[in-house]
């Protein structure tokens, strides 16, 4: 029997090994990690992350072939195939702060495995890591072999959140690179029999290992730069009276360009676009391309603009203060269907209107008090770090109540964001709604999920991304 060891249990590790214990069972799966909460978790009826469908593959083979260990050196020693999914956060301090990523989590792996190996591995990059971050590690190792022989290969992750399991059980792509050496290419076809248990061959595409760890910055940036493209053409619309949706919507059936990433919203969040494309600018400036490195980072200047320009909105239309007036934020999560936060866009346009003396009430299906409350109290980048796990204190942010509903949150408030895509924001009885609020009542639409007409004849003013204006907005100050 194959044993595969996987190192961090986290969105990417968990689900992933799930998928191929499910998909293998002839191979068996150990995912482990340090944090004895985290594991513990796993090996419970309440999984430490919502993904929809995981629960069920986690039944199936939890157990049998899939296990949940903090023996972490334990089952290194006994692997055949380790996967490494650590952390890595971009870097807050030294020499590239702010966009190099920090490899403390992957250099301590690479050397635990050196320390612990006795016998020969395969070892499969599947953090989003820098360009030649497998060369580091090979030196690693190379260095701490004693006899042992390790290949290093990269096998980037592509799954979106929401959808992960379903990306994992139906892959556009299976992307893995190794060395143009008989060492890697035989490593290579140990990791393609794996995944061939179920993907198509055709879907396994085998590269060098350069290529493999470009190809998940590149992916991310090209995503990302979709969704900015479409965000800077919302606030043209917005002044020139089209509506983005039928402008995206021309623009997608062009078989060139596609439909994918181009709804118009409050900006993108989530674990990697951020932080790969500004891994990537610190690529390109340490390479001498000081224009490619340019280039990519308007992507992200755009998406800062994008939420700034929301929070601009919402504070001009309500008579240019918001506050002591209560604002309820329906969603914090980056996306529907996930609980992750990680770079959200709720943050930025909740500190935007706390900054401006609002009173936030939240409500988010999934996700936790103690969370959010970290979240605002966190300074960009911060919380990818062990040093700020601890949740924030709630009397730390004193303007803000997290709430069990989202007609609890819109009780009394002057004005509602909407900033999460959640479907259940979609069925609200809106007339309840208004009936509660302070008058005017205000629908700040940052995902442009609500009927506006429908709204509007009821008595809210809305704003939704890149629409035509309400006449109401119309008459207020120009957004910067």
């Amino acid at each position: 029997m194959v044993k595969i060891c996987c190192i961090g249990a986290g969105y990417v590790g968990g689900p992933t090994m799930a998928v191929i214990a499910l998909k293998c069972p002839n191979v068996q799966v150990t995912v482990v990690d340090i944090a004895e909460p985290r594991i513990n978790a796993w090996n419970s009826g309440t999984l430490p992350i919502y993904e929809p469908g995981l629960d069920d593959v986690v039944k199936q083979c939890r157990g049998k072939n899939l296990f949940f260990s903090t023996e972490v050196e334990k089952h290194v020693a006994e692997s055949d195939i380790i996967f490494v999914s650590v952390n890595t956060p971009t870097k807050t301090q030294g020499l590239g702060a702010g966009k190099a990523a920090d490899l403390t989590y992957w250099e301590s792996a690479a050397r635990m495995i050196a320390d612990v190996s006795k016998s020969d591995k395969i070892v499969v990059e599947k953090s989003t890591v820098p360009v030649k971050t497998a060369e580091a590690i090979e030196r690693i190792l190379t260095h701490n072999k004693k006899g042992i022989n390790f290949t290093i290969l990269s096998n980037p992750e592509f799954l979106a959140e929401g959808t992960a399991i379903q990306d994992l059980f139906n892959p556009d792509r299976v992307l893995i690179g190794g060395r143009e050496t008989p060492e890697g290419q035989k490593a290579i076809n140990a990791l393609r029999d794996v995944y061939a248990n179920w993907v198509p061959k055709e879907r396994i595409l085998c590269t060098n290992l350069w290529s493999a760890e470009l190809s998940k910055l590149a992916a991310n940036a090209f995503l990302a730069q979709r969704i900015s493209s479409v965000n800077a053409m919302s606030a043209l619309c917005e002044s020139t009276g089209a509506d983005v949706s039928q402008v995206s919507h021309s623009i997608g059936t062009d078989s060139r360009v596609g439909p994918k990433f181009l709804n118009a919203s409050v900006g993108f969040g989530g674990s990697c676009f951020q932080k790969d494309i500004l891994n990537l600018v610190y690529i390109c400036e340490c390479n001498g391309l000081p224009e490619v490195a340019n280039y990519w980072k308007q992507v992200v200047k755009v998406n800062d603009y994008q939420k700034s320009r929301f929070v601009n909105r919402v504070v001009s239309s309500m008579f240019n203060t918001v506050s002591s007036k209560k604002i309820a934020i329906l969603g914090f999560a980056f996306k529907k269907d996930t609980g992750d936060t990680r770079e959200t866009p709720a943050i930025d346009v909740c500190k935007g209107l706390l900054g401006d003396k609002a009173r936030l009430s939240i409500f988010d299906p999934q996700v936790t008090e103690d969370q959010i409350l970290k979240d605002l109290s966190m300074k960009k980048f911060d919380k990818d770090h062990p040093s700020h796990l601890q949740p924030a204190s709630p009397t730390s942010i004193k303007q803000v109540s997290i709430v069990g509903d989202a007609y609890e949150a819109t009780k009394d408030s002057h004005g509602i964001c909407i900033l999460t895509e959640w479907d259940e924001f979609k069925k609200l009885d809106y007339q309840k709604v208004f009936d509660s609020m302070q008058k005017p009542a205000f629908v700040f639409d940052g995902r442009n999920i609500v009927d506006a007409d429908k709204l509007r004849k009821i008595g809210f003013i809305v704003y939704c991304i890149g629409k035509p204006l309400d006449p109401w907005l119309k008459d207020m100050p120009a957004v910067a």
